[in-house]
């Protein structure tokens, strides 16, 4: 049998375009040997002391709430309970449009089996300090110019891994479409001083 590798990424719940890569990575599982672990990054700590329009200040002062709940639920339940967790909040934020309140939090938690009151999370910065580090560990080998997704993955050698932003990609490929943007991906991600590839977006997530 082929050994499976394991394959980090890190979201944060609010961004639609990390729960597209996340939706597409489930689906890689499905076709090549690998295994999705997800952890925590935070869209409001990258952007703490930024010059940020209005709106997406607001966003940013709100997106604490979720990554909080997330921290909490993975202290409490263990790491793992963020699979799960994650698909439980981003249906409910990209899907079906709730407000990052207490409704949505307490919704999901109880989804995955755990107590609703870690809701209560979201309005203390009790656990930042993990929420700091778990951030950090995912972003530092890709610099902060980026947002999420983030995806640390294997390299070209046994002990190597690579770490890059992206993809960005809509709708999230399926099947054996999946796996070979997966192949594509490690294929540049993987060559040494290679950097960037991008062209300009001319439409939004497509949520399907």
């Amino acid at each position: 049998m082929t050994e499976r590798a394991t394959v980090d990424m890190w979201f944060d719940p609010i961004c639609p375009w990390a729960w597209m890569t996340s939706r597409w990575l489930l689906e890689v599982e499905k076709v090549r040997p690998l295994d999705v672990r997800f952890h925590v990054m935070s869209l409001s700590v990258l952007n703490e002391g930024r010059d940020l329009p209005e709106q997406y200040r607001d966003l940013m002062s709100k997106g604490w709430g979720p990554v909080r709940v997330c921290i909490a639920a993975a202290e409490t339940a263990g790491p793992d309970v963020l699979r799960d967790l994650y698909t439980a909040l981003g249906t409910r934020i990209h899907l079906q449009k709730y407000e990052l309140d207490e409704k949505l939090y307490r919704e999901a938690l109880t989804e995955v089996g755990l107590d609703p009151e870690l809701a209560a999370a979201a309005n203390s910065d009790s656990r930042d300090e993990a929420l700091r580090d778990s951030h950090n560990a995912g972003m530092k080998p890709v610099g902060t110019d980026v947002g999420t997704p983030v995806i640390h993955a294997p390299g070209p050698n046994p002990d190597e891994k690579i770490a890059f932003f992206g993809p960005v990609v809509t709708p999230a490929p399926k099947g054996d479409a999946a796996g070979k943007l997966w192949d594509g991906v490690l294929l540049v991600a993987g060559t040494p001083g290679f950097y960037e590839i991008k062209r300009s977006r001319e439409i939004g997530p497509i949520f399907d």
